[in-house]
């Protein structure tokens, strides 16, 4: 799939889609709620009026405190949340984190299958 813009920073490499984001955190920090208007920004960025969807990768071992997914939340035109692990405590961590998000979450072990999941999500929005 291909990327339209790329961003990185101290916690995370944010790849841009068509219609989605795709996540993958640095090793070892802690997600925090301020690093979500990060996330705003770029959604009001690329997708200002539009749905668009969130793809977590979880290549590396981080944590997260679990009050960014009320953030997460409350951006408008976000319409569904993937997570990608193939480690049991991130898919446990997952399945925990998803009882914090109000919109649909799967949790997958393959990359590919999730941005699917996510394209058929956001074109069910448009």
């Amino acid at each position: 799939m291909k990327n339209l813009h790329t961003y990185e920073n101290d916690f995370t490499t944010l790849y841009v889609r068509a219609d989605h984001v795709l996540v993958i955190m640095k090793e070892g920090i802690t997600v925090i709620p301020e690093y979500q208007q990060y996330l705003k920004q770029v959604a009001q960025k690329h997708f200002p009026n539009r749905p668009f969807g969130y793809v977590t990768h979880r290549k590396n071992s981080y944590a997260v405190d679990p009050k960014v997914y009320i953030e997460t939340s409350k951006i408008k035109n976000l319409v569904a949340f993937a997570i990608v692990s193939t480690t049991s405590l991130s898919l446990s961590n997952a399945q925990i984190e998803q009882l914090f998000l109000s919109i649909p979450v799967q949790i997958f072990d393959d990359l590919d299958i999730a941005e699917a999941w996510i394209q058929e999500v956001v074109a069910q929005h448009h």
